[in-house]
């Protein structure tokens, strides 16, 4: 089968593209700096649109134009060039940051929004993607939660204090972390692209969200170093400015849309995944 990927270069978006090439399909990456040319789409099973400015930043006024734009305006451009060879169906990845910071609630895809930055920014983003439903395209969100894997994201950034020794939970550590292995978000796609009665957002996060303490204390025992060594929340805020809300955000997600379609995961305990990182 022919895929197209926009975001391949990104940690996610190589991992896919290596397992689909793997399993012996053709995968096409495309930059929707311009409008690509909707003959890149023909033929096309699926497309998997990664592309986004990375939040992870201070957010200044021009840094939050670039990540609302990079969202939104890339989508409708996508949208728009799929219009004359539309796919079967297009994966667009979305955030957890949707529902904004809820402390202890469960979360699930029937929850409503977040009204912070992020929260907005992702209505808005889904939005556009859902777009291509009206030219016949099958359209799936997976709302993405903090993804572990090697290599890349957040977690080598993670690591790095308790490699160190002066690792510990950020802020009072009760907020929860919805979090997903990159092997099972990778699988996730694939489901969603197989699985025709997945449709709309899914909540791409393993059915086990930790505390930020409970996390903390995960991987500090895998990397065999002490998680003594707090981050006060007004450090942070000083910090990282309003991007702060993001690592002290607390959103318990569950992932009931793929659960319910069947997909099984394979980490599912945060204990088992940092062990599988860290040590196979």
């Amino acid at each position: 089968m022919k895929f197209v990927i926009t975001g391949g270069s990104g940690f996610i978006g190589r991992a896919i593209a290596k397992r689909l090439r793997a399993s012996g399909h053709t995968v096409t990456a495309v930059s929707l700096r311009t409008p690509p040319s909707p003959q890149v789409f023909a033929g096309c099973e699926a497309v998997i649109h990664l592309a986004g400015e990375p939040v992870a930043q201070r957010w200044t006024a021009a840094a939050k134009e670039r990540i609302v734009n990079s969202r939104v305006q890339g989508t409708r451009t996508l949208v728009a060039a799929l219009r004359q060879q539309p796919p079967a169906a297009l994966i667009s990845a979305s955030a957890i940051g949707y529902y904004g910071s809820r402390g202890d609630e469960i979360l699930t895809e029937e929850s409503p929004p977040g009204s912070d930055f992020l929260g907005q920014v992702a209505v808005a983003w889904e939005q556009e993607a859902r777009a291509a439903e009206a030219f016949g395209v099958r359209v799936v969100t997976p709302r993405i939660g903090v993804v572990l894997g090697r290599g890349g994201g957040a977690l080598p950034k993670m690591a790095l204090p308790f490699r160190f020794g002066v690792g510990g939970r950020l802020g009072d550590g009760r907020q929860w972390t919805s979090w997903i292995h990159l092997d099972d978000l990778i699988a996730l796609v694939e489901f969603s692209i197989a699985t025709t009665a997945v449709r709309g957002a899914v909540n791409a996060v393993a059915p086990n969200p930790v505390t930020n303490a409970a996390f903390t204390r995960e991987l500090a025992k895998v990397l065999h170093r002490p998680a003594i060594f707090p981050v006060p929340a007004v450090a942070l805020k000083l910090l990282l400015g309003e991007m702060s809300q993001v690592v002290l955000a607390s959103q318990r997600v569950i992932p009931q849309a793929v659960l319910r379609a069947g997909f099984q995961f394979r980490f599912t305990e945060v204990s088992a995944a940092l062990r599988q990182i860290f040590t196979a």
